[in-house]
Order: C-alpha cells, then sequence, then structure tokens
C-alpha cells in the first residue's frame, strides 16, 4: 500500500514538473516573442532620421496604419527581422515597449547623422554664426539663398534641431532652423502674401528709412519664462545710472513701496554714461569701461535691493548712440566724409547699425548684465539711425558704413531678431523704445517702423512725451502739452492700435510717459494730474502693458510730487 501511494506521489510529482515546465515555455514564448524580445533576433540601438523632423512608421506587417514619430529618436531595431515590400525593406524597431516597422533607409548608427537634408534655403535674412553659442556673427545670408547643410548643433524632442551649421559660398556657419525652409520657393514667399503683406506693400521708401514690403513678417514665438514673470502692467521708475542715483537707491525703493509701481527701468549703458566698469566694455570698449560711473559691487548691490524688495528690473542700454564706442573703432562709426572725421549728431559720434561689431557689443553687454545682476528684461533705447539727417544724407555727407547694401530699417529689425534670440536663451526679456513717430503709416527716415519692430520684441515702447509732438500736431487748437490726455490718447487710438493689428505677432505696448516739466514755451510744469492724464489717455486707446516714468535726472523729489499718480490702478 506504501509503495502504491508512493508511485502516486510520484506521478502528482512529474505531472506538476510538466505543468510547471508547459507555464515556463508559455511564459517564455510569451515574454521573448510577443513581448518583443525575440531571443533569435537581437536588437540593435539606432536612430530615427529623415529630412524633415517627423518619421512614418508602421504599426503592423501590412504596412497601412501608420504613425508618425519625432526625427533623433533612439529605437531598438530587430536586425534579422525584414520584411522586402514594393522594393523596400522594412526592419521591426521597438520604442518604449511598442513594436513598429520602419523603411530602414531611415535608421542610422549615429545621432549625428539624423539629419539627412541636403540643402535648405532662408526665409528670413540672417546672418551666420562662427559657432551656435557665441554670438559670433559672420556673413548675412539673404531671403531665398541656398545653404548646404553640413550637420547640426543639437536636436529638439519634436525632432526639429536647434540650428543648422551650413555652408553658404565659401563660409561655414550656423543658422536657427526657425529661419529656412526646405523649398526655394516656399523661402522666397513673403508671410501672409495676399493678407498681412498687402497692408505693408504700399509703405514705399518715401524719406530714406526703407520700404516696409522689405521687411519680415513672420509670427515669432514670445516667450513666458516660468522663472521670470513679468507682470501684467508694469509700473516703472526711471533711474539712471548716477552715482547720486544708484548710492540712493533705498530712498527709490521706499517711494516707490508707497505706490503701485512695481518696476525700475535703470540704466545699464547711456550715451557718455556708462554703469558700470564691465568686463565686456573692456573687451569690446575700453572707453566706456575707464569712464564707468560705479563699480560692479556698489551697482550689483543696488540692483540687488531692488530685486530683493520684489520689483521688476529692465535694464536700459543706449545701443546706437555711444560716443565712447564709436571712438575706440572709428572703423564702425558713421563718418563725415566731407571733413574725413567721425560724423557728429546731436554733440556726440554714432556707431552705425549697419555694422555687426557694435551689435555684438550690446547684446554681449546685455547678457553679461543678465548674468551678474539678474535683469529680467534688456531694453533697447537708441535703436535707431541719427534722425533729420535726410538733407545730408541726399548730399552725400555721411558714410554709413553700409556692408551688406541693406536698408535702415532692415538692419534695425535684424539686429533686434539677433538680440532676442541670444537674451532670450538666458530666460530675460527684449523691450525697444521708439519714437512716437515710427506708429504712423510710413518707414520713418532712421529706420523704425513699428510693426517691424513689434513683431519681434517682447515690449515696445513708444515715447510720446507731448512737449516732442509739433505744436498743434494732428490738428489741435492748442499746444498739445497742455492737454496731455487728448494728445497720448488720440495717438494711442488712431496709430499704435492700429500698427498693432498689423501683424501676426504684435509685441505688449509699455509706453514712456512725460514727468518733467515742459521744455517748450508755454513751459508747464508736469505734477501729478499731468502725469495721470498721459497714463489714463494710454489707457482710454487699450495701451494697458503699462507705463515708464521718463525723467533723465531721476529727480526723486519730482516723482515723490506726482505720487499720487502712481498710487492708482490703471
Amino acid at each position: 500500500m506504501a509503495k502504491v501511494k508512493r508511485k502516486k506521489l510520484k506521478i502528482k510529482n512529474f505531472l506538476l514538473f510538466l505543468v510547471i515546465i508547459g507555464i515556463f515555455l508559455f511564459g517564455g514564448y510569451s515574454l521573448f516573442i510577443k513581448g518583443g524580445v525575440h531571443l533569435s533576433n537581437p536588437k540593435e540601438v539606432f536612430y530615427l532620421a529623415n529630412n524633415q523632423e517627423k518619421v512614418l512608421v508602421y504599426q503592423d506587417e501590412t504596412m497601412e496604419q501608420s504613425v508618425e514619430l519625432p526625427r533623433g529618436l533612439k529605437v531598438n531595431a530587430y536586425t534579422k527581422k525584414v520584411i522586402d515590400k514594393e522594393e523596400k525593406s522594412y526592419l521591426l524597431i521597438e520604442v518604449e515597449g511598442k513594436e513598429y516597422y520602419i523603411d530602414k533607409s531611415f535608421l542610422v548608427d549615429n545621432q549625428e547623422k539624423t539629419v539627412l537634408e541636403k540643402d535648405i534655403y532662408v526665409r528670413t535674412a540672417q546672418n551666420l554664426y562662427s559657432e551656435s553659442k557665441n554670438g559670433k556673427l559672420l556673413t548675412l545670408v539673404n531671403k531665398g539663398d541656398k545653404l548646404e547643410v553640413l550637420g547640426f548643433d543639437e536636436m529638439k524632442e519634436n525632432g526639429k534641431v536647434n540650428m543648422y551649421k551650413v555652408k553658404a559660398g565659401e563660409t561655414e556657419g550656423y543658422i536657427y532652423e526657425k529661419y529656412v525652409l526646405s523649398n526655394q520657393e516656399e523661402a522666397l514667399l513673403p508671410y501672409d502674401q495676399e493678407g498681412i503683406y498687402q497692408i505693408h506693400i504700399e509703405r514705399s521708401n518715401s524719406i530714406g528709412g526703407g520700404n516696409a514690403l522689405n521687411l519680415d513678417y513672420y509670427p515669432v514665438e514670445k516667450p513666458k519664462f516660468e522663472n521670470n514673470v513679468m507682470p501684467e502692467k508694469v509700473y516703472a521708475l526711471y533711474l539712471n545710472c548716477g552715482s547720486n542715483v544708484i548710492n540712493r537707491v533705498d530712498e527709490y525703493i521706499e517711494l516707490a513701496k508707497q505706490s503701485k509701481i512695481n518696476a525700475f527701468v535703470v540704466d545699464i549703458k547711456d550715451n557718455k554714461m556708462p554703469a558700470y566698469d564691465s568686463e565686456i566694455m573692456r573687451k569690446y570698449s575700453k572707453s566706456n569701461a575707464e569712464h564707468a560711473y560705479n563699480t560692479v559691487e556698489n551697482y550689483k548691490e543696488a540692483i540687488s535691493k531692488i530685486k530683493a524688495a520684489g520689483f521688476y528690473v529692465i535694464g536700459r542700454i543706449t545701443a546706437f548712440k555711444d560716443e565712447y564706442f564709436a571712438i575706440d573703432h572709428p572703423e564702425y562709426a558713421l563718418l563725415n566724409k566731407k571733413t574725413g572725421e567721425l560724423f557728429i549728431h546731436s554733440n556726440t559720434y554714432w556707431p552705425s547699425p549697419f555694422q555687426r561689431e557694435v551689435w555684438e557689443f550690446n547684446v554681449e553687454l546685455a547678457k553679461e548684465a543678465v548674468k551678474l545682476f539678474g535683469f529680467n528684461e534688456i531694453q533697447f533705447d537708441y535703436v535707431r539711425f541719427p534722425d533729420k539727417t535726410v538733407a545730408l544724407e541726399n548730399s552725400g555727407t555721411i558714410d554709413f558704413k553700409n556692408i551688406y547694401n541693406e536698408e535702415k530699417v532692415q538692419a534695425i529689425q535684424r539686429f533686434l531678431m539677433y538680440a532676442t534670440d541670444e537674451i532670450h536663451q538666458l530666460n530675460a526679456y527684449v523691450s525697444a523704445d521708439v519714437f512716437g513717430e515710427s506708429a504712423h503709416t510710413y518707414v520713418t527716415a532712421y529706420g523704425q517702423y513699428w510693426p517691424a519692430i513689434s513683431n519681434v520684441v517682447d515690449v515696445i515702447s513708444g515715447m510720446p512725451y507731448p512737449d516732442h509732438f509739433n505744436k498743434y500736431e494732428y490738428g489741435f487748437k492748442v499746444p498739445v502739452w497742455s492737454v496731455p490726455y487728448d494728445i497720448l490718447n488720440y495717438w494711442g487710438k488712431n496709430f499704435v492700435a492700429k500698427r498693432q493689428e498689423e501683424i501676426p505677432t504684435p509685441a505688449i505696448v509699455r509706453t514712456w510717459i512725460q514727468t518733467y516739466d515742459t521744455i517748450r514755451e508755454p513751459y508747464l510744469t508736469y505734477g501729478a494730474k499731468e502725469v495721470e492724464n498721459q497714463i489714463r489717455g494710454l489707457y482710454d486707446a487699450s495701451l494697458t502693458g503699462g507705463y515708464m516714468t521718463w525723467n533723465s535726472g531721476s529727480n526723486i523729489e519730482k516723482y515723490r510730487s506726482q505720487l499720487a499718480a502712481y498710487s492708482k490702478e490703471y
């Protein structure tokens, strides 16, 4: 009886062994075959490649149902699992636990080979960069130019590259992907040819600034940085960089705390007033560094106090009115051809906005200031050519050093494209100051055209100071600076609001207001009432991005006398 029991136990154990083996084999089949491991078909690492950002893959062997995956994606490919169909060979690949079939010509063994474009075409005129990270500019490539693709700097998750490495003629350099297309015919077309472009096409080169039709109106992505939140309405006091202002910053902070002021505009570089002893100035313009009003330490202390108090801080740079840079680099400055000396305008010398070395200096200075002091935004003032020089230009007096045969308005827009591309990498915003006239329906003689600038930068800041208008501008029967609400409201409604509608990606409008007493007869004192009237005039014209107070001396007593205007919510 015991023997029978032992025999039955052996049979049960044997059957249990067979069940276990069966489970193991079935599970192994599911794991290794259905699960995609394929023991007899080893995996190899490849990358998806294409001449565009997406790659087509198929969900089964019929090659009928497809999906798109981003170029540059790392995948596992079963090199022995090959299906030949319609003169193409397809491999089985595994991506994040899912299996697809792909034309094996779209697989490469190195991520550097994932870009298959041979040629691309310039959609928006740009200067090539010598490297992808250094901001150094090379030759200009124009709309429609063919570029040979040599590589790229980095691949994004969506399959787009950041910058292409290209060859233009004998020059090798880098260009942002957003400024090129794969088709030359499309690259030559203006943006929205039958819509927006038609608005600008009639605004010709009537007074020497250039043609509106030769500008770029493509939509521009306006960033919102998570670690750098711009207030919806910026109410800002202006501070120059004089030591008597920087060393009294606590007083300005306390004044601001008594009002709705939530920001400060502080000079980084004004003409003949460099704010601090900058390394970038020492590299590009030693005269600026030698005339610095503050040390790095005391300037940094002032900016740190402003930021610690919770204020948004904007750094102001006068770009193309810079006597010290012109003295250091006469080869990049405007020249009086009749005298052979540097051209003098408004009692100072002017670097040429056509010269890329001037661009680089101002942008590198801006980047340094963001890194050293934590500016939330960089504001470029004097982003223009000298004004009121048409007669001198017509007589051939001025040599603008125009090496690329550009129109003035093109140079200004292209500089701001370059500046935003560089400064945005540091999570800082970019704004530009413009004359009120730039919102008119023509290109100004000094190269400012509101739509071309607003479409590019994050913030555009008109300077419609009432006493800067003609005395009876727009048919007013009284001096316009005696009715500050009316003149700014008229300007805002009839010009700025309309220009903002003429582009796909307009900037925030944040306007400079006059906070000094008028400098023309009849002389008027501008107190809280006059300041408030300007702001209300702008807001009633739907220009609600905020205001900044222009008082070149940053007179704290004047600001204090206007405190009631700064204490209101608009």
